[in-house]
């Protein structure tokens, strides 16, 4: 539903005047988003991934998995993530391997050092161990992704009930459990979403310490360096009379390119983790959209199934979710938004991990619903929202504990 009025209007101009709001601490409805009792941002967050869990747990006994539910938790990559906290990037366990089954020198710099380093720190706390931190790190770094998607929600709809929802359908999303795994997600949401509040709020320290950050956790922070960095030259050329913005052209970039730089300077290769990561995980660019073709084999019916049809269900929910957001968000998220799709629908790599990959842009395209929804009657509200957490979690479930390859 579009919006209506002075908010519909606000929250359509091109970014210059977002909806105003008051700043964090002061009063005002968006002040008072955190202070909704039990139905705050980070208690709607845990409830729903709690959930989550337990529908997992569930799934595990029901298809006689003997893995620990907190194993579980730290599969596939997490195995990756606790053995460079472990012994760092010339130290992981020597049975971790890359998709193709194979491990040489290079290989673990295929993952970025942001999480492992704050698991390696924080797995240093009496009785905690490495894989207590990693888990214990999403849980907080998710409830403060919360806390950012709510503020976003709320500045961009002027409704601290959207704002929310918007948490609600965020956690509930599919393939949101691994918000809870020893996973990059949480973290890199919790970054992305704060520095998509600081554009909006104009406080270009806070976007760029924050999108410096997340391009040490996930390669996609691509995505959040070009919104941040064009949303600060362009408040640069708008009002040349005021220079802050500059701090974020500076900053955004500087954690990703200081990866590259220093895996090329391992690698002798200027171009060396795109290189490992295209010959260890087939992450290459692809041209010709892999996503199209595996489109066109799913509606084919060609060896179809579950994981097939969610992700192709979330290709297409996100590109029809996008164009709803070009019409009714600021640009900058748009541009975070879109630039993330494009580099999850042209990058080889296995097709069942889509929904994953999109999680991160899940709480921009979500808020054309999330406003939509707040102008329902509570009793519809919280029915399709129930709904659609329900299924975003037994899908979770799915994939982690019977689906072998999906996460």
């Amino acid at each position: 539903m579009v919006t209506r009025g002075l908010h519909g209007g606000l929250a359509r101009c091109a970014y210059r005047e977002p909806v105003a709001t008051p700043a964090v601490g002061q009063t005002g409805e968006a002040g008072r988003v955190d202070r909704l009792g039990p139905f705050s941002p980070v208690g709607v967050y845990l409830l729903v991934r709690a959930v989550g869990v337990v529908v997992v747990a569930w799934m595990a006994s029901h298809n006689h998995v003997d893995t620990p539910l907190t194993h579980l938790l730290a599969e596939w990559d997490g195995q990756w993530y606790l053995g460079i906290a472990h012994g760092g990037y010339d130290g992981a366990p020597a049975g971790l391997t890359d998709a193709m089954g194979v491990r040489d020198a290079f290989t673990s710099m295929g993952y970025l050092p942001g999480y492992p380093a704050v698991v390696a720190a924080v797995g240093l706390l009496p009785g905690l161990g490495l894989l207590g931190a990693a888990l214990w790190i999403s849980a907080i770094a998710g409830s403060v992704a919360a806390l950012g998607v709510a503020r976003l929600g709320t500045l961009v709809t002027g409704s601290p009930r959207a704002g929310l929802i918007l948490v609600a359908l965020f956690a509930g999303a599919p393939m949101a459990i691994a918000l809870s795994m020893a996973y990059t997600e949480a973290l890199f949401c919790a970054l992305a979403a704060w520095a998509l509040v600081g554009v909006l709020e104009r406080r270009w320290l806070l976007a760029g310490a924050c999108t410096a950050s997340a391009g040490l956790v996930r390669p996609t922070g691509n995505a959040l360096v070009l919104a941040v960095v064009l949303a600060a030259l362009h408040e640069l050329w708008t009002r040349r009379d005021d220079r802050r913005a500059l701090v974020a052209v500076v900053l955004a970039p500087v954690g990703l390119v200081a990866w590259l730089a220093w895996v090329a300077s391992r690698t002798d290769r200027l171009t060396g983790w795109f290189e490992l990561r295209s010959r260890g995980w087939n992450d290459g660019f692809d041209s010709t959209s892999r996503a199209g073709q595996h489109l066109l084999d799913v509606l084919s019916g060609q060896n179809v199934v579950l994981m097939d049809i969610v992700a192709v269900a979330s290709l297409l929910g996100a590109a029809v979710l996008l164009v709803l957001c070009a019409r009714t968000v600021p640009w900058p998220l748009v541009v975070y938004a879109g630039t993330m799709l494009a580099v999850v629908a042209f990058t080889n790599g296995f097709t069942t991990t889509y929904a994953r990959l999109l999680l991160p842009a899940a709480f921009v395209l979500l808020i054309p619903v999330a406003r939509a929804l707040a102008e329902c009657e509570d009793r519809t509200q919280l029915g399709l929202v129930t709904g659609a957490v329900l299924v975003g979690s037994w899908i979770g479930g799915y994939a982690l504990a019977v689906y072998p390859n999906a996460i």
